[in-house]
This record gives structure tokens, sequence and C-alpha cells, in this order.
């Protein structure tokens, strides 16, 4: 199946609104993208046209989003775009929706702090135990650390 897929810059312009749903958790927000570019005649930056677009993310990712986003903030949004046309009170609509599959914040403005999501764990799958990342060589006692050779420096 063809999808468009878009990846959008922009910030978020309505509060995340979560909601627990009977195929799971839904969250959806507005994201204002607005294009900048030089006015070479005044040399000064100038704001384009505002896009709007509501972004809907479900599951694990609307669960995420509603405790991480909030209006205003820079973020990234990577899904699929589709567009609506709508007749309503003799008026035609029209509507670009974004069925989120990534979004973050934007480090290019800001900064972020990660906090991985703990899982509950269930009967079906044990705890895994942590793996071993050492080397053979490590395990047999042989290797010792190597230490970078100082470079001579030429004058």
């Amino acid at each position: 199946m063809n999808e468009t897929i878009i990846c959008a810059v922009g910030n978020v312009a309505t509060q995340p609104v979560y909601r627990e749903l009977a195929g799971g958790p839904s969250a959806r927000f507005r994201l204002a993208v607005t294009p900048r570019y030089l006015n070479r005649e005044k040399n000064v930056w100038t704001d384009g046209h505002t896009n709007f677009f509501t972004v809907w993310a479900g599951r694990q990712l609307a669960v995420n989003a509603a405790a991480s986003l909030n209006l205003g903030d820079p973020v990234v949004v990577q899904g699929r775009l589709k567009v609506r046309t709508d007749a309503r009170e003799g008026q035609n609509w029209l509507s670009a929706e974004i069925d989120a599959m990534a979004i973050g914040h934007d480090l290019a403005r800001g900064t972020s702090a990660f906090r991985r999501v703990n899982k509950p764990e269930t009967a079906a799958s044990p705890p895994r135990p942590e793996p071993d990342w050492r080397t053979p060589e490590e395990e047999a006692g042989e290797a010792e650390p190597q230490q970078p050779s100082p470079s001579a420096v030429v004058t």
C-alpha cells in the first residue's frame, strides 16, 4: 500500500489530549509548522504561512507523548499524512492529519533528557539476564587494555 510519509518540524500548538480507548491509549495535539525565509531586500528573516496538522499517536507513543510534550515545545514528527475533505453546514473543509510513528523534541532548539519507560514484567516473559560484553581475550585474562601511543609532534 502506498502511503505518504512525512517529517514535520514545528511547535506543539495545543496541549496534548490523552484518552484511554477500547483499542488502547490515544493522544492528539495540533502541530504548527512555519517556514522562515530570508527577505533579501530587507535583509531580515521573515515567517511564511503557518500550516497546522492534527497529530495522532497510539499505544505507547501516546502515553509517552502525553507525559513529555507541552504547549510550545519544538518537536519533530514523522508519520503518515492523511488529508481529508468534509462538508459541514454547506461549507467544504480540508484537514491535514499525521498518524505519528515517531515524535521527539527538536534538539536544534533546546535540550531534552531521555527517560526509558519501565515495562511491567509478565509471567510469560521471565527477566532476561544481563548480556556479557567481555571479549574472549578479556575472559581468558590475556589481553591488557591498549593505551594509545603518543603521536610525535613535527615542528
